[in-house]
């Protein structure tokens, strides 16, 4: 049984055991590791995966724009954050935080970002959301398409030798959910010393799901 069949299995048991809910739950992706240092910055792993099969929900999007973005940032469905609501934001940590929930993925006119990451770098920073800049004369309609199927991947220090990733959401067929699981733990084998000899263990859960542990042997 290759690697694909055995996510396969434990996110059919995973799903098994999840009571309905009023709400469509995301399927969750554990990974334990063994033998790294994640202290050590040469060690740490904060990478960006693409998931073949897309996350399963519409991604929300913020754009912060100044004139040269404002008008193209406006036909698309993102919220837009202007210059002026940026600036206006600063030393309101509280409606910060909110924002930094309440989407998925940022975007910013590239001359913004310096303002970005003084005013709301605090709270983007370590939900791995600092904005993507928007190249000149870029389509940024695509960009946030192709967003939709990006998830960041980060590991947080030496005694959280774990890390959790969204695989996509349990309407989603176990095949695809698999597929985007292996997606997610290719990328993080290649960021490996020891590869595969890196990995502990792996668990797949729903929302508010027991974990269910994927046999690796």
């Amino acid at each position: 049984m290759d690697l694909k069949e055995k996510l396969v299995k434990a996110i059919e048991e995973a799903k098994s055991k999840a009571k309905k809910r009023n709400f469509l739950q995301s399927v969750d992706l554990t990974i334990n590791f063994k033998g790294v240092d994640f202290s050590k910055p040469d060690k740490r792993i904060n990478i960006t995966v693409s998931l073949p099969k897309g996350r399963g929900k519409p991604l929300k999007a913020a754009v912060i724009a100044g004139d040269e973005l404002i008008t193209k940032a406006k036909k698309t469905d993102a919220r837009v954050i202007s210059k002026e609501e940026l600036e206006k934001l600063s030393g309101n940590k509280k409606e910060i935080k909110k924002i930094a929930n309440e989407y998925d993925v940022f975007f910013s006119q590239p001359d913004l970002m310096p303002l970005v990451g003084k005013i709301m770098g605090q709270a983007l920073g370590p939900r791995g959301k600092m904005p993507k800049p928007v190249p000149p004369n870029a389509d940024l309609e695509l960009l946030i398409k192709n967003a939709s199927k990006m998830i960041n991947l980060r590991t947080k220090g030496k005694f959280l030798p774990t890390l959790h990733a969204c695989i996509g959401t349990e309407d989603m067929s176990n095949e695809d959910l698999a597929e985007n699981a292996v997606a997610v733990i290719n990328a993080l084998i290649e960021k490996l010393p020891n590869r595969e000899g890196n990995l502990k263990s792996i668990y797949v859960k729903t929302t508010m799901g027991p974990s269910v542990k994927v046999e690796l042997k």
